[in-house]
């Protein structure tokens, strides 16, 4: 079995060598120059001195239709009070507990904090210690948005992450809108904190569909009342989609604004991801097959990439930015998100790309104020799919950012934070209510003059 396993690793291997061997390429110019116990110990640094991944909100636990366990966290003024020195869940999702893990899983230890620790592996094979946080948990009920000034619930701005991330990859939209705008966030099934989808775990396949009925159990919890604006990335653009397929009425009633955030509608087995065409072909191939092996081998995948990790973070950069002047503790941050996801998820995921078609379903969001924003360099939703959304959406924003790669949100944040402020100001303008500040954020117009199609 093992041999087996190994010989379809090497089929993927394969189907990838061509980025494989640029970025080989890269590496070995790495060591030239610098020695690995200095690229150690420069991670480490990174790892204690960056502040990124560490805000929190007020954490509860969301229970979707399969009773999977969905982690959430209400942030901005959707923070209920609590106790002073209990405002926060502790530390930062970056190490997320990952599948199986309940939402009390908490975040990678750090010096000194081993005792009492569960060590864990991610994606490529790190060991992650982890500790249980303590918690300031919110009522178990729904939680009704308190009244604006004029007594009509307020605006709620819900967050969906992406494939292999966890909710901390909106960092910086975070930071920006916590002080004056009512946000929920939430790790999606088998990410960051939430359990492991259990419909998965007792045979069926995972699909797009259920991260949209578990959106609509996030929002039905979190949000039961008043406007929402539905900010998806990639898999999570995937997900409002999914919902808006499912409950048009929702959008109709409720939903304010969108933001689609390099993401697809369909079609998802025809991009290339930076191969030749037939080297994409072979990969869309045999790749869910592969993975679903790895994912069965979970210790000998692990073991054999630890000795990779070098070249799988050039990977990681490849896949990730679009250029290369990205801060080297942002790019750090996104690493460790990746890693936290171990290959059984990664495997458990990957095939539901290929049957999302949902560019119907954009139809049901036609009115509502939206943004379609994608990164120009973007391996994994190339700019076409962008523009495929925005063409569906006649009256959207399309925002295309220059040089910008896949985790455009982390990479330039301050063109995303824009963008987004503008759709806030938006759909506050069409529900009728207040809009909190917005930290400071310009939102009119072109800020960056990133490609705005009107």
């Amino acid at each position: 079995m093992l041999v087996r396993a190994g010989r379809r690793a090497g089929l993927l291997g394969l189907s990838v060598g061509v980025v494989a061997a640029g970025a080989a390429a890269g590496v070995a110019l790495e060591r030239l120059t610098v020695g690995r116990a200095m690229r150690l110990r420069a991670r480490a640094e990174l790892d204690a001195a960056a502040p990124f991944g560490s805000l929190r909100g007020v954490s509860r636990q969301v229970t979707a239709d399969d009773g999977t366990r969905l982690y959430v966290e209400l942030d901005g003024t959707a923070r209920p009070a609590v106790p002073a020195g209990q405002d926060t869940a502790a530390g930062p999702a970056g190490a997320a507990a990952g599948p199986g893990a309940v939402p009390d899983a908490g975040p990678q230890a750090g010096p000194g904090e081993a005792a009492g620790a569960a060590v864990r592996r991610g994606w490529f094979g790190r060991r992650r210690v982890q500790r249980t946080p303590v918690l300031a948990t919110a009522p178990a009920g729904p939680d009704a948005a308190p009244p604006g000034p004029s007594g009509a619930p307020p605006l709620t701005v819900v967050f969906c992450h992406g494939y292999c991330l966890n909710q901390d990859s909106w960092h910086f939209q975070r930071a920006a809108l916590r002080d004056g705008v009512r946000m929920v966030f939430w790790d999606q099934r088998s990410h960051g904190r939430s359990e492991r989808g259990r419909s998965y775990q007792a045979g069926e396949p995972a699909t797009i569909d259920q991260l949209g009925a578990d959106l609509r159990a996030v929002i039905d919890a979190a949000a039961p009342e008043g406007p929402l604006v539905l900010v998806g990335h990639s898999m999570g653009g995937m997900t409002v989609m999914a919902l808006a397929d499912q409950h048009p009425e929702l959008f109709r009633e409720r939903v304010a604004g969108v933001a689609l955030i390099g993401t697809t509608a369909g079609r998802w087995n025809e991009v290339t991801l930076g191969l030749p065409a037939y080297g994409a072909r072979v990969l869309h191939r045999v790749a869910p097959g592969v993975l679903r092996a790895l994912g069965r081998q979970v210790e000998l995948v692990e073991a054999t990439r630890r000795a990779g990790s070098e070249l799988t973070a050039v990977l990681y950069r490849k896949f990730s930015f679009g250029s290369g002047g990205v801060d080297p503790a942002v790019a750090r941050f996104a690493e460790q998100m990746l890693e936290a996801t171990p290959i059984d998820v990664v495997a458990e995921f990957y095939p539901a790309f290929g049957l999302h078609e949902k560019a119907a379903a954009l139809a049901g969001m036609d009115g509502i104020p939206s943004l379609v924003l994608g990164g120009t360099r973007d391996l994994l939703t190339p700019p076409a799919h962008s523009e495929a959304i925005a063409d569906a959406l006649p009256g959207a924003e399309l925002v295309l950012v220059p040089d910008a790669g896949h985790l455009v949100m982390l990479e330039h944040p301050e063109v995303v934070n824009a963008h987004l402020a503008a759709l806030l100001e938006r759909a506050a303008r069409r529900s009728g209510v207040p809009l909190g500040g917005l930290g400071g954020l310009d939102g009119a117009g072109d800020p960056d003059g990133s490609g705005v199609r009107p």
